[in-house]
């Protein structure tokens, strides 16, 4: 059985979000992005993705002990696996060119490797004792109207799977992918309402296809279902393309979203994916974006 917390943010007074990073945005030594999360940053939580040029999973099995081991050495708890599930081409199907082939974070597993994929993050997050792993939902297709039904059942299917071992499937809105927006991610939560699958709230996405994520996306949401948020920003250009920014340098409304989570009740991560590389180095960049999360929490009245 997967820990659990057992005291709530209001009863410790403690920040009401486990605010977290991404490991493998400021650097792939491990053993020194722990260190900088904790020690520098002040966090507890980390989400894992890669490390020592290799995606999570991938590792060897004693790469993964040797992980546990700067964990609990850093004192850091695992948000979540962020996986690669379903971030592959739907069979059959003509992509949409919004979707690019990107971000794969040294992770590259074709649509008929999903099965074996997803039995192998279980066995991750029990390993780094987390009940949440991150999932897509495919590539984004031209149009998806005639196989929205499939990838539902797909999802379904998936989460009923990760239910059997008390772990939330978290489907990420991804500007590539099929759910994009959080109007998209609303649909898919109504078509699909098993409750071990909720959303990876992620407004910068979102916002880079041009929608407003707050209030707009996050309006349009079951509260409820959300499960995870990634933190970053991004700007808009004049034709219709953009470029990440640093927490609080773009068009996310970020001190309004973190009112509205405070408000609503949300208590599980926010979780910055810097993105944003005009740091100078992954390092830099992300010690700049977490000034600009933390100050966007602190002009949000939440204290972290």
């Amino acid at each position: 059985m997967l820990k659990r917390a057992v005291a709530s943010p209001v009863e410790t007074g403690a920040c009401p979000f486990r605010l977290a990073v991404i490991n493998d945005e400021i650097t792939q030594d491990f053993e020194l992005a722990c260190k900088i999360a904790s020690q520098d940053f002040g966090l507890h939580w980390i989400e894992l993705r890669g490390m020592w040029n290799k995606n999570i999973t991938t590792l060897s099995p004693k790469e993964i002990d040797d992980a546990r081991k700067v964990l609990a050495e850093h004192k850091l708890q695992v948000t979540d696996i962020a996986s690669p599930l379903f971030k592959t081409d739907w069979p059959g199907a003509r992509r949409s060119d919004q979707s690019e082939t990107r971000d794969q974070f040294h992770a590259d597993f074709d649509a008929g490797a999903q099965d074996k994929l997803l039995e192998h993050c279980i066995a991750l997050a029990k390993a780094f004792n987390t009940d949440r792993i991150r999932c897509f939902d495919y590539w984004r297709l031209a149009d998806q109207k005639p196989y929205r039904a499939a990838i539902n059942a797909r999802l379904q299917q998936a989460a009923e799977r990760c239910a059997k071992d008390n772990i939330i499937l978290l489907l990420e809105n991804e500007m590539s992918c099929n759910t994009a927006t959080g109007e998209e991610a609303a649909a898919v939560l109504a078509a699909v309402p098993n409750k071990n699958l909720m959303l990876n709230w992620d407004l910068g996405n979102a916002a880079a296809l041009g929608s407003t994520p707050y209030p707009n996306g996050y309006d349009a949401l079951p509260k409820d279902r959300i499960g995870h948020c990634h933190a970053k920003d991004v700007t808009l250009k004049p034709d219709h393309k953009y470029e990440w920014a640093p927490v609080g340098g773009g068009v996310v409304d970020w001190v309004g979203q973190l009112q509205a989570f405070r408000r609503d009740g949300y208590h599980h991560a926010v979780s910055l994916e810097t993105h944003w590389k005009g740091g100078g180095t992954p390092e830099a960049s992300t010690r700049i974006s977490m000034a600009g999360l933390k100050k966007a929490l602190a002009q949000a009245g939440v204290i972290c």
